[in-house]
């Protein structure tokens, strides 16, 4: 079986798993499902989970799609006249709690042929990272040192360098260089050398995708019982604002998306219900709301 049909196998399990996880843990609340089809080729399964006991809005979502490259992405990716397939998990979980952080995903791969319908090109890309809305290091500390662990199965020079890449991507460059959160990984373009090449990067994947929920949900367990108020959510959803500004503005992903006629219900459910905007505003000096903004560049967690 090739590896694009052995990776969206793999993906539609890690769905399974991962969704199985927040609903027990959230209780309440089930995922939905959706499946639909691409009219330009392929589909996939979106999966959304709103108004829980602990998770206010999330979709875990996957894809398999298939097509004529558009133009847009021809240049981005200095080709011609092209076809591709990408598939890939995605997912984005925005809790109740503002004292427990948003976590964003994503494990994909992706094929590039010629006219006559011979492989060009193929990547891996991935990534995991987690928004705060307030500060536990030890919370960082766990989130990050999981990663580092899965990491070093491959070799230990990995971990820092996506690390860096994630600390370097995720950015609102329009707020000052202002990060999303508090980073985790971030890589792409991982292209296979050969076929063990191949198999050693959809390990590779397969490892961070497993991880997942060995990273989040205990940071979730230990903070979804903690007491909040309209000041803690007016907060939330000051923050809430600039990841909507990351994703509308700076994200690939959702950039790709919308570029190759993507499913738009699909792409925007990354969205949180609700954001908020306010001019000029600065949180209170001192405050633990002013403590995470000393927290929203790099710095070492593990």
């Amino acid at each position: 079986m090739e590896i694009k049909d052995r990776f969206t196998a793999y993906i539609q399990q890690l769905q399974n798993e991962i969704c199985a996880g927040l609903e027990q843990l959230d209780g309440k609340a089930k995922f939905i499902e959706d499946r639909w089809e691409r009219t330009e080729g392929g589909g996939g399964i979106t999966r959304v989970i709103s108004n829980g006991a602990v998770f206010e809005k999330g979709g875990v979502n996957t894809s398999a799609v298939h097509g004529t490259l558009p133009t847009a992405m021809q240049q981005a990716f200095g080709v011609g006249e092209s076809n591709f397939f990408a598939c890939g998990l995605s997912l984005v979980i925005h809790p109740l709690n503002p004292y427990v952080p948003t976590v964003h995903a994503n494990w994909r791969y992706f094929e590039l042929y010629d006219k006559e319908g011979k492989k060009i090109d193929s990547w891996f890309g991935g990534g995991c990272d987690l928004t705060p809305y307030y500060i536990f290091e030890e919370d960082g500390r766990h989130f990050h040192g999981t990663l580092k662990t899965t990491m070093d199965e491959f070799g230990t020079e990995l971990y820092p360098q996506y690390k860096q890449h994630c600390d370097e991507y995720f950015i609102n460059k329009h707020r000052n260089n202002e990060a999303r959160g508090i980073g985790g990984v971030f890589y792409d373009y991982l292209r296979p050398k050969d076929a063990e090449d191949a198999e050693r990067l959809f390990q590779f994947q397969q490892a961070n995708g497993n991880a997942f929920l060995k990273g989040y949900l205990p940071i979730v367990e230990q903070r979804k019982n903690i007491a909040y108020g309209e000041k803690e959510v007016a907060w939330q959803e000051m923050r809430r604002g600039r990841y909507v500004e990351f994703n509308l503005v700076h994200d690939r992903g959702t950039l790709f998306g919308l570029k190759t006629n993507g499913r738009i219900e699909s792409i925007l459910m990354s969205m949180p219900p609700r954001a908020r905007w306010e001019y000029n505003y600065h949180p209170e000096q001192g405050s633990k709301e002013a403590e995470l903004l000393e927290y929203l560049k790099p710095r070492n967690w593990v």
